[in-house]
């Protein structure tokens, strides 16, 4: 299959390199505004370049890939399911939960499928967590556990368009929540701190988070989220039930160093970077969607999907300023009298 690429930044040009090596796609075209980026994946991959977004969509494709900047989903979104190419688009949807779900009535309308970017949902431990709450093996969940610390926090620049940590990093935690456990949030409690740049003060954000979820059974998941980790990136995800407990992201690579006597668990080099501890998982995400792109396979993550995670993320930005608990009905009537 032929398939286009808008955006070759950090993660656009990793996508890249890991559509070219899937083996349905025949062929790639891409699209960025800054050029030597756009010459740098010609040379390094044989992709084929045009000059615009819609140059790309009329050349002869099967499916889009969005990874550009999130100020630009919306209108890219549209534009590929409006020329009927099935379209893979990074998280968020739209900044704004609200211009989401209005892309979310607009996708639906036109049929063709769209799959958003969260990754977690394809890796081999969070998909068998995932089977051990369908098969019922650990009982009545009572408390989930979700992890991501960064090792480093990202650029200035980036700290102040990112819309802040809940809804920057914290929401691949909301998502995989709601994936793993089946289950709706509907309150949220988050409270955050200042320890290191003042950037994110500046910006009023936090760089370190915790967030109670309240879940339609009742079980509480935990969201524990930093921008400085030094030992390295930590994404981890517990499921305690009333039968069994199983974890994902124990595994050697695990950036932590056990102080008990005798132990050298864990005995690896720790993750340093997402795209380190998440290669398979991209791949197998982006393997997904030639399946959603050759109609054999419905998204995985739809638009449907990504906005509820916004809407956690915005009840928790909320929360945090108010100090108070939120449920998810009030953030989507304030916004729907916004």
């Amino acid at each position: 299959m032929r398939l286009g690429l808008i955006g070759l930044g950090r993660i656009g040009a990793f996508h890249a390199t890991t559509l070219t090596a899937l083996p349905d796609v025949d062929s790639l075209v891409v699209y960025d505004p800054f050029s030597p980026a756009v010459q740098q994946a010609v040379e390094r991959l044989g992709v084929e370049a045009v000059g615009s977004p819609e140059e790309l969509l009329r050349a002869g494709l099967d499916g889009v890939v969005i990874a550009a900047a999130t100020d630009v989903h919306p209108e890219l979104i549209l534009a590929s399911v409006g020329a009927g190419l099935p379209t893979f688009c990074e998280k968020p949807v739209a900044a704004d939960p609200r211009e989401a779900t209005e892309i979310l009535t607009r996708t639906e309308q036109t049929g063709t499928p769209v799959q958003i970017g969260y990754p977690r949902r394809f890796d081999a431990a969070f998909i068998a967590a995932r089977q051990s709450v369908v098969n019922g093996e650990l009982g009545t969940l009572h408390t989930v556990r979700s992890t991501t610390l960064d090792p480093a926090p990202p650029p200035d620049e980036y700290v102040r368009r990112s819309g802040g940590i809940f809804r920057d990093c914290s929401v691949h935690d909301f998502d995989a929540v709601r994936f793993v456990t089946g289950q709706d949030v509907e309150e949220v409690y988050a409270t955050g701190s200042n320890s290191f740049a003042p950037v994110f003060a500046e910006n009023d954000d936090v760089d370190t988070a915790a967030t109670i979820l309240t879940l339609s059974s009742g079980a509480l998941a935990v969201v524990s989220n930093s921008r400085y980790n030094a030992r390295g990136y930590d994404v981890r995800l517990e499921l305690h039930g009333s039968k069994d407990s199983v974890a994902a992201g124990l595994e050697d690579s695990w950036p932590m160093r056990s102080t008990e006597p005798g132990t050298i668990f864990p005995a690896g080099t720790p993750h340093s970077f997402f795209m380190d501890r998440f290669a398979a998982a991209f791949r197998a995400e982006l393997s997904a969607f030639t399946e959603v792109v050759a109609g054999t396979r419905p998204s995985p993550c739809t638009v449907a999907d990504a906005v509820e995670a916004s809407w956690v993320a915005e009840a928790a930005a909320l929360s945090l300023h108010q100090h108070r608990p939120v449920s998810l009905d009030e953030v989507r009537s304030r916004k729907a009298l916004a």
